[in-house]
């Protein structure tokens, strides 16, 4: 041992000594919990009365010297607490002139809990801490859905009868399965549940004890099919439109044996399968991700609507989503006594999260440029006369809480039933075609009569042998006129 360390060894003894004889006790231990990997900071304050820079020691018991600082300003750190000239613990200077000596411990362990006491030479008592270190971990990591998972708080060191909440995603988590266990040097909270989607997020572990409060969180991810993220999701599609079934497992995550069905619901709440539709195609381009199992209907009809169903083979699991095809279609109707008028109305196969309907008419300029007028809200549009200002583009949007769920368009001019009074209700093919119409009747009855009278001052009869004899009988009887006498 050298010189220097024995002349530290004994300035320590001294110093401990000294404060020790001063204070004859310590006092009350402070709790401080922090997230592994986190900042901890461990308070230590006195009411200063000195502009003097002084003495200060930071111990932890059991482990020796974690910091210290002479009167002279010089600081010493303790073997594990500096690696390679980066040093874990220190004490901001600036807080030194309001009496605040507190420790900061950046990027703490586990072995980093336990009891620390603070010395301030001159000022008295101890200031006892007790760190706890806080970690919440997963397992597996990413649990495939449908396969058992575990997440654990541990708390380091443990202490005695603490309280546990456990939270997902800012809401407080009941657990089926929870597990308490208390093995002296750490206390753990187990939460097992089955993977299911419902169970990603973040999870956070809220720790109480004697008034003080803690907490750690990890985020949980389930493989299995991430698109949709939730049983029955709802897709809308209107009639005649294309629609995608979404079925996206997983990146990397390869499904056997992938299978699209449409479910018919039949008694006892067990849905059985039926024909796909003739429009359905499971989507196989060359370009699509081999875990993407989405499919395509091309064109959707009324009787599309329902419940499909695509499953897949992972790691010995069966994986399935329910997706519910909803199916949207404009109904027109012209009432009897108002032929001038005319209702559309928004229909849908299941309007159980729609919330809000709203009319849009969309025109376009010359350069085909789109423009939208929100013109009512409601299930039901009203026109009561068909004019100019109603023809083109007819959207009925239809909402709910989470915002717009779809849409779909309708064509005035395709609607029959709406012809009016008036000539403007019909559109300008059908008032061309009426008028070529009346203009070759005429042209038609003008030439008739120019023909007819051309007949006539021919003296054309319509029977040649009828004529043949008149003429016969006609020159006869001018041959007697001209000779009276002759029998």
């Amino acid at each position: 041992m050298n010189l220097n360390s024995v002349i530290m060894t004994l300035e320590y003894f001294i110093f401990v000594l000294t404060t020790f004889l001063m204070t004859g006790a310590q006092s009350e231990v402070t709790e401080v919990f922090a997230e592994a990997g986190s900042q901890a900071v461990l308070p230590c304050r006195y009411s200063s009365t000195s502009y003097d820079s002084p003495g200060i020691l930071w111990i932890k018991t059991n482990k020796g010297t974690v910091w210290r600082k002479q009167k002279s300003g010089l600081q010493f750190w303790g073997s594990s607490w500096s690696q390679k000239g980066i040093q874990r613990v220190h004490c901001p200077h600036s807080q030194f002139e309001r009496g605040d000596y507190s420790l900061q411990i950046n990027s703490v362990r586990e072995e980093d809990g336990g009891v620390y006491s603070c010395t301030v030479e001159g000022q008295g008592d101890e200031y006892m801490v007790m760190l706890r270190i806080i970690r919440v971990s997963i397992s597996p990591s990413v649990p495939i859905s449908g396969k058992d998972v575990s997440v654990t708080c541990d708390v380091t060191p443990g202490p005695q009868g603490p309280t546990v909440q456990w939270m997902l995603n800012d809401s407080p988590f009941l657990p089926q399965t929870g597990i308490l266990e208390t093995n002296g040097e750490t206390f753990d909270s187990i939460v097992r549940e089955k993977a299911t989607a419902r169970l990603t997020g973040n999870w956070t572990c809220v720790v109480g004890y004697k008034g003080k409060e803690g907490r750690a969180s990890a985020a949980l991810s389930v493989k299995g099919i991430i698109q949709p993220a939730t049983d029955d999701t709802k897709v809308y599609a209107a009639v005649g439109s294309a629609v995608t079934l979404p079925c996206v497992f997983t990146p990397g995550l390869i499904p056997a044996l992938p299978v699209w069905e449409k479910l018919q619901p039949v008694s006892h709440l067990k849905p059985a399968a039926s024909r796909l539709p003739a429009s359905f195609s499971p989507s196989s381009q060359s370009s699509q991700a081999p875990w993407d199992k989405s499919a395509i209907l091309k064109e959707v009809g009324l009787k599309d609507e329902g419940r499909y169903r695509c499953s897949g083979t992972v790691q010995g699991q069966r994986l399935a989503r329910n997706i519910q095809l909803i199916v949207a279609t404009i109904d027109n109707s012209v009432p009897s006594k108002k032929k001038g008028a005319g209702t559309l109305t928004c229909q849908l196969s299941d309007t159980s999260e729609v919330t809000e309907y709203e009319w849009v008419h969309v025109t376009y300029d010359p350069s085909a440029t789109q423009s939208f007028r929100s013109i009512q809200k409601g299930k039901t549009l009203s026109l009561n006369q068909v004019s100019e200002e109603n023809w083109g583009e007819w959207a009925c949007r239809f909402s709910g809480k989470e915002g717009n769920l779809g849409n779909i368009t309708y064509h005035v001019q395709m609607m029959s039933g709406l012809s009016g009074q008036k000539s403007s209700g019909f559109s300008y093919t059908t008032a061309a075609v009426v008028g070529l119409s009346f203009l070759l009747l005429v042209l038609l009855l003008i030439l008739a009569q120019l023909y007819k009278n051309h007949q006539r001052r021919k003296g054309i009869f319509q029977y040649p042998a009828l004529e043949t004899i008149v003429h016969t009988i006609s020159n006869e009887r001018e041959e007697r006129e001209r000779n009276p006498m002759k029998k």
